[in-house]
């Protein structure tokens, strides 16, 4: 997302050079020789002619969302190096991307519409702008079917539609995913209208990747005034809680089979495992609130269970390992966050974190080829 930190240095891989056959080979013989590719799990796109209709909501202030507003407005109006540069990697799902995979060692990129993706237009313009998306998504997977993944988009706006759209990305686009950019004009999935979207996500397998957006409206006010809004802390605050929405209402009971990706390893909810059973345990036993009822698990256990976490922006060893210890090796997935943190050293950093071979490959590869069903 749009202001996290990163200097998009990325020194190449040995043998990353000359053609594009050359490359390849290369890429190749560098995954039999380290024993594991390298899947990046959070990597983000948007159509040029997304952010223009991003610019013309700005333009016309037609969207309620002082986050939409603030972010989206510095990053399409800034041309400082860092601005130019994020938005120019976004567009670009051609030669541009696979150079800088072969720099940083990027085996396979998981691509998905970056936030807030189509969640701030009208309901009309939502459905018929995911459907684009993911057409345009679609047909630049089959041109790199070796590099490249996609995520569904869907517009949440219009839940059966959204269903629908998750059908036609998985069955017929050849989709792996879902892509939900968190809120949407500050609803959440746990609203019971959402019933139609989850349960197709459950039936197509279709783990939904749970992004950050700006935190809503109710949310955000506090944070923007300090500059905490962003990727620094607001991402992992309005993320965070969505996700306590989505468990503490009961949602994995009515779908079991559900499965939630999160970033920047789980939004700090790992953390929190202890006292989040301790206290939800005690809040029901209160009946403080009429809506909280009991769960038929502990929130850990949803966590553990139907919840998978990736390393985007978090290429720390501490937090990477305790994460593993607390939900599971099985539960972690590499990701770069490309192009908001390219930084090709932290592929390295993660490269060194301390696991046996087969715990990292898991991470960088098999975890997300069972979750992503590549």
């Amino acid at each position: 997302m749009p202001g996290e930190s990163g200097d998009p240095r990325h020194p190449r891989d040995p043998g990353d050079t000359g053609s594009a056959g050359d490359a390849g080979a290369a890429r190749l013989a560098a995954v039999r020789a380290r024993g594991y590719a390298r899947i990046a799990t959070e990597e983000a796109f948007a159509p040029a002619w997304m952010l223009e209709r991003y610019e013309s909501l700005l333009a016309q202030r037609a969207v309620d969302d002082p986050g939409f507003q603030s972010l989206w407005g510095f990053y399409l109006g800034s041309r400082s190096p860092r601005a130019t540069q994020i938005i120019a990697r976004l567009k670009e799902l051609g030669p541009q991307r696979l150079a800088d995979m072969d720099a940083s060692g990027i085996d396979r990129q998981i691509i998905s519409l970056t936030a807030p993706g189509v969640q701030v237009f009208d309901t009309a313009s939502a459905t018929a702008l995911a459907r684009d998306a993911n057409d345009e998504l679609s047909a630049a997977v089959r041109s790199h079917p070796e590099r490249y993944t996609g995520l569904t988009a869907v517009a949440p706006q219009d839940p059966r539609a959204a269903a629908a759209e998750i059908e036609r990305g998985m069955r017929r686009l050849g989709m792996k995913g879902v892509i939900i950019n968190s809120h949407t004009l500050g609803e959440y999935l746990d609203d019971p209208k959402y019933s139609d979207m989850l349960a197709a996500a459950e039936a197509e397998n279709a783990p939904i990747y749970l992004h950050p957006n700006t935190p809503s409206k109710g949310l955000i006010a506090p944070l923007l005034e300090r500059g905490l809004d962003g990727a620094i802390y607001g991402f992992g605050v309005e993320t965070g809680m969505h996700m306590l929405r989505i468990i503490v209402s009961g949602v994995f009971d009515r779908y079991p089979r559900l499965k939630v990706v999160l970033g920047h390893l789980g939004e700090a909810l790992p953390f929190w495992l202890y006292r989040l059973d301790y206290m939800h345990r005690a809040t029901v036993a209160s009946e403080r609130y009429a809506h909280m009822r009991p769960l038929q698990r502990r929130v850990s256990d949803y966590l553990r269970e139907n919840v998978y976490v990736t390393t985007s922006g978090m290429a720390w060893a501490p937090a990477i390992r305790f994460c593993q210890d607390v939900l599971g090796m099985d539960r972690v997935l590499y990701a770069m966050d490309y192009p908001y943190e390219f930084v090709a050293e932290e592929v390295t950093l993660t490269d060194q974190v301390p696991l046996s071979q087969l715990h990292r490959k898991m991470l960088f590869q098999l975890n997300a080829e069972r979750v992503f069903s590549l």
